[in-house]
């Protein structure tokens, strides 16, 4: 009997960070394959990081050029450090991380904890602004080359390479921990408002540093630029300032902190990564949830489809409107996205008005010695503005509201929901929330401002602002919606929405603003007898805004149901 002959197996490939890229590479291909405006999203993208990293490579080439190497060292140290720490703060608050190879979807693959964290940090480097990034501190470069010759250059390639290295490891271990902890909701509630509280606080930052420029003590800043230098900020960066400067012995021991540095980094990244990928774990039995928008137990009496109405919106009629509403209400309430999206509404809010009305430009100019002066500074115009910005604001959360549905939207696509009533249920739901902490913006800036006189002023021009608001996000969230990632980091992003989100909400703020300009010159025109109006008719002008953007986009929408769910639904 003849043995069958068969081939010898083939060795198994060993997986190596090269795969990893080469995935990406592909996966960026296939998302790019017939989408037009991705690609030009993407290129768009790509010249803008570039056109800022060339500013920042001007900037930090200067010192080296004009042979100043004190400014040298500040600029390296300070600006180094402002770069890891946007590295570490933006992807929370702002931009997000490139989730274009979600670590998820490795778990039941055999490889190792070494081999996923090494494959998707190389991944990671490669993206726009790791590139505009590089382009930017290789200033660094030139100016260490220029004082110090070839080998403060040399020291100073291995430190730039270092500190991006630093920057996106930093980057991905902190989002990849917050993941891991945002599975509580109590601490999702909690990192929500402390990032909030820390965007609205990038104003009065810029500000302070700006009036300290102005009464620095370069001596001092010299010696705080030096201790910087020792830190993970900025040792990467003035290692090759101080071999320039003749400590040749600093620029490798800077080297080895930075390196110590990115190593725990990534071992952090590790564990909280093994984390992520087994998945969120129940922490015990489901709760009914507490506040405005819980069950009513007197409804749950009135049976199944009682049950589904949140007590705040016991009023609404049981029909496809008030279903609408309701499921609205708790997706808000619930989920963590959305919820940090109110808490900033609620945050910046206050705090802008505040910054324009009570001396923002005099504090930069004085130091803050005439911040309790400058109410006098205050006028109906400039508090119009303030509250136009605001409710500007408050309504481009719904800029890509489609976005937060994804392929559950789909329901709403069989069940046939006409566009019209689906935007005005959407509308009037987010309005539950945004509407009484738009009317705690108005309170609180009267008071501060001593002029209860102007409540009515404020509130016309919020209520006008958020109603054109609405109107335009209308038509924005239906042409221009994109997925949202399906993972449990809440700060991922697909590859280009990063891009996506900045053109839309650019575009939003700056439509919705232009529609509410009526209502500052409204106040520039007619003076006090504005104060008596603004509140009657800035409710009317944001209502018939509202209503008449739903009215027309909702044709739209219409239309575009099948097509907004495939932008809507991400892609495996």
């Amino acid at each position: 009997m003849a043995v069958p002959v068969t081939a010898p197996a083939e060795p198994a490939r060993r997986v190596s960070a090269r795969h990893f890229v080469r995935l990406k590479l592909r996966v960026l291909g296939n998302n790019f394959r017939g989408q037009g405006w991705r690609i030009a999203l993407f290129v768009v993208g790509m010249l803008g990081g570039l056109w800022f990293a060339a500013g920042g490579f001007f900037a930090l080439a200067a010192p080296g050029l004009a042979g100043e190497p004190r400014y040298a060292l500040l600029t390296a140290a300070f600006g180094g450090g402002l770069l890891v720490f946007g590295w570490l703060l933006l992807p929370l608050v702002f931009f997000g991380v490139d989730e274009t190879l979600d670590p998820a979807r490795f778990a039941l693959l055999p490889l190792s904890r070494r081999t996923l964290v090494t494959g998707l940090f190389a991944a990671a480097l490669v993206s726009v602004p790791v590139l505009a990034t590089l382009v930017a501190v290789s200033g660094l470069v030139v100016t260490a080359g220029a004082l110090g010759g070839w080998a403060a250059g040399l020291v100073a390639v291995v430190g730039v390479v270092a500190g991006l290295l630093l920057c996106v490891a930093a980057a991905r271990a902190v989002t990849s921990a917050f993941a891991t902890m945002l599975r509580s909701r109590r601490v999702r509630d909690l990192a929500a408002v402390l990032l909030a509280v820390v965007a609205a606080l990038l104003g009065p930052l810029q500000i302070a540093v700006l009036a300290a420029v102005r009464q620095a003590d370069w001596d001092r800043l010299t010696g705080v630029a030096r201790v910087i230098g020792w830190t993970p900020f900025g040792a990467p960066w003035t290692a090759g300032i101080d071999v320039a400067e003749g400590r040749v012995w600093a620029g490798p021991v800077k080297l080895l902190i930075t390196a110590l540095t990115i190593g725990a980094l990534l071992l952090w990244w590790s564990r909280s990564l093994e984390s992520a990928m087994v998945g969120t774990v129940s922490a015990g039995p489901a709760r009914e949830p507490r506040g405005p928008f819980a069950r009513d137990g007197r409804a749950a009496a009135g049976g199944a489809v009682a049950q589904l109405f949140p007590r705040a919106v016991g009023w609404a009629r049981r029909d496809r409107f008030g279903a609408l509403v309701a499921r609205e209400c708790r997706y808000w309430w619930r989920d963590a996205r959305r919820r940090a999206n109110l808490i900033t509404i609620a945050v910046v809010g206050i705090f802008v008005p505040v910054m324009v009305n009570l001396g923002g430009s005099r504090l930069a100019t004085d130091g803050g010695q005439a911040f309790g002066e400058a109410t006098a500074d205050s006028s109906p115009v400039l508090v119009s503005l303030s509250m136009l910005f605001v409710g500007v604001l408050a309504s481009v959360t719904l800029a890509n509201q489609f976005g937060f549905d994804g392929s559950a939207y789909a329901a709403n696509v069989v069940a046939g929901v006409p566009g019209r009533l689906e935007l005005r249920a959407r509308m009037t739901a987010f309005s539950l929330y945004v509407v009484p902490i738009l009317g705690v913006v108005a309170v609180v800036l009267a008071t501060l401002l001593g002029h209860p006189a102007w409540l009515g002023v404020m509130a016309g021009a919020l209520l006008a602002a958020y109603g054109s608001g609405l109107a335009i996000n209308g038509f924005v969230s239906v042409l221009g919606a994109y997925a949202l990632p399906e993972t449990s980091n809440p700060f991922a992003m697909n590859t280009g929405a990063g891009v996506a989100k900045s053109f839309l909400t650019l575009l939003s703020m700056v439509a919705s603003a232009a529609a509410a300009v009526p209502t500052v010159v409204a106040a520039a025109l007619l003076g006090d007898l504005w104060l008596w109006l603004a509140l009657p008719v800035g409710l009317a002008y944001g209502l018939g805004a509202a209503l008449l953007g739903s009215y027309l986009a909702g044709d739209v929408l219409d239309r575009r149901q099948p097509d907004l769910l495939a932008a809507v639904t991400p892609r495996r």
